[in-house]
């Protein structure tokens, strides 16, 4: 699970997360300069994801390996980030037999509380390399709220108000959208929702 750190400096997100008052971990954190910091051993549980479900599985934490990344949601991810990134996915995916779809965001599993690692994160550049999956050319459908809430529970969304799943999904699928479910919306969530089937 994706996530940004929210704060200025790495050093800042490093002490918080090491600091037993603030009842959150994670697995690891990557600085802007790429040094990776491992926080806890990914076969132990890390305090990363609060409450949410994917996949129709709740206890998250218990499931899921963390990552950190030193970002405060308004700037972009810097190259460094990405490529230590990218290796560290990669070894993670292996080790745990993930497949590019179980890599999700923070947002994802948690609609209406969180936004990370939010809009300015390339979700691309990861899928061109099979490390998340990817968002996929389709057709534009008549949209219709109910059918579009059923894609999305299939994908592996948990349920919330709907605006909330509507904007989580685009925050990884469509992060330039906005308005009411559209017709791009619709055609994009019976494509994903087909290829989790």
């Amino acid at each position: 699970m994706l996530h940004y750190t929210a704060m200025p400096s790495c050093a800042g997100a490093r002490d918080w997360l090491c600091n037993p008052e603030a009842e959150v971990s994670a697995h690891y954190l990557i600085d802007r300069d790429g040094t990776l910091i491992q926080m806890v051993e990914e076969a132990m549980r890390a305090w990363h994801a609060g409450a949410g479900a994917w996949g129709g599985q709740g206890d998250v934490n218990s499931r899921s390996v963390g990552i950190e990344m030193a970002n405060t949601g308004a700037e972009p991810f810097s190259e460094p980030l990405m490529a230590t990134l990218e290796a560290l996915l990669a070894g993670i995916m292996s080790r745990w037999s993930i497949p590019a779809n179980g890599v999700i965001a923070h947002s994802d599993m948690a609609p209406g509380r969180k936004i990370d690692p939010g809009a300015r994160f390339d979700w691309t550049r990861l899928a061109r390399q099979g490390l998340a999956q990817s968002t996929p050319k389709a057709a534009p459908e008549p949209p219709e709220p109910a059918r579009f809430t059923q894609a999305l529970s299939q994908i592996g969304y948990p349920d919330a108000p709907f605006e909330a799943r509507l904007d989580a999904f685009r925050l990884r699928h469509a992060p330039r959208a906005a308005g009411p479910l559209s017709a791009t919306d619709m055609g994009l969530a019976e494509a994903l929702k087909s290829s989790v089937s």
